[in-house]
């Protein structure tokens, strides 16, 4: 029996200022809150997973994605997010290039932000 199949998963996200942060997340992304932890996290519900953001004085050095949200159509949560002031990145690269803020990656579609605390956050788009 594998105890970690049915588990569910939290995704921990360090952060350096936990007022800026939750003012992100539930106004600029408009996730629900579920609370404070006495340790100091703050939780929010994220579908079937939680996200918890904690404080770290140095907040993250992660030179790559740290959460992706897949949803159904890339492009209007681009801009439903766009008009809630999330600001895109836009690559002209070898192998990643983004048209509206979109890059077509094999069999997803991707587009990534930062939230305030240097935290790399993606929304995909699965193709198949």
């Amino acid at each position: 029996m594998n105890p970690l199949a049915a588990s569910s998963v939290t995704c921990m996200l360090p952060v350096k200022d936990l007022a800026r942060a939750r003012q992100f997340y539930e106004q600029a992304l408009g996730l629900e809150p579920l609370g404070a932890k006495p340790d100091g996290k703050f939780i929010y519900r994220c579908g079937g997973t939680e996200l918890a953001l904690f404080p770290r004085p140095e907040g993250t050095k992660a030179e790559h994605t740290a959460l992706s949200f897949r949803v159904a159509q890339i492009d209007q949560a681009v801009a439903a997010l766009s008009q809630r002031g999330v600001r895109f990145a836009d690559y002209d690269l070898p192998g990643l290039k983004t048209v509206d803020h979109i890059c077509v990656l094999g069999s997803e579609k991707a587009a990534w932000f930062e939230d305030p605390e240097g935290n790399i956050l993606c929304l995909h788009e699965d193709l198949d």
